[in-house]
């Protein structure tokens, strides 16, 4: 993604969304997109900008932000960039299933995400989003525990999905370092090859 590990420190949220725009326009019949945490928004944008063009999402350990809100500005910046900010905010579910290698592994490959991508402000214009199938997949958190927020409304745009399974899996926020195989089969159920 530009800004994220090939130098550029002035990307901005539009940068990335195009990247994948790209990816989705130049894939062969309709992709299944995937977003992590953050990023789950970023996929969300994905499916606002091509809602006829992207079979489902799939979003793993997190919700997409709602119109006119900021992309990601959750930790404070440093140099014109949002570094990884230590262990201390993921204490407890997010983290307890990483050992401290795979701590110390992580925080030290984690490459800072620039102002740009971070405080750029969401925009959502097309309804025909909320058309796009969408799977949640539910790491840290139950699918219970997801329902109830929707519910409550703490994740609108995902309260107006037409489609929306909740997926369990038991797991940290970041299954692809603990339980990849597992991943790997639910994105492969997601996207109707398993």
């Amino acid at each position: 993604m530009p800004g994220q590990g090939d130098g550029s420190t002035s990307a901005t949220l539009d940068d990335q969304v195009a990247a994948v725009l790209a990816a989705v326009d130049a894939a062969p019949g309709k992709p299944v997109v995937v977003g992590h945490s953050a990023a789950c928004t970023l996929a969300w944008l994905a499916a606002d900008a091509r809602p006829d063009k992207i079979a489902r999402l799939v979003l793993i350990g997190g919700f997409p932000t709602a119109d006119g809100k900021p992309y990601a500005d959750f930790f404070a910046l440093r140099d014109g960039a949002m570094p990884f900010p230590a262990w201390e905010p993921f204490a407890g579910p997010d983290s307890a299933d990483l050992d401290e290698q795979t701590k110390h592994a992580f925080a030290t490959a984690a490459i800072p995400v620039p102002e740009g991508v971070t405080g750029g402000t969401v925009r959502l214009t097309d309804e025909r989003r909320f058309q796009v199938p969408v799977t949640l997949v539910c790491p840290e958190f139950t699918p219970t525990q997801a329902q109830a927020w929707i519910d409550a409304g703490d994740a609108p745009e995902l309260a107006r999905v037409e489609h929306l399974d909740l997926i369990d899996l038991d797991s940290g926020h970041w299954p692809m370092h603990i339980k990849p195989a597992e991943l790997a089969r639910l994105l492969a159920a997601a996207a109707g090859t398993a």
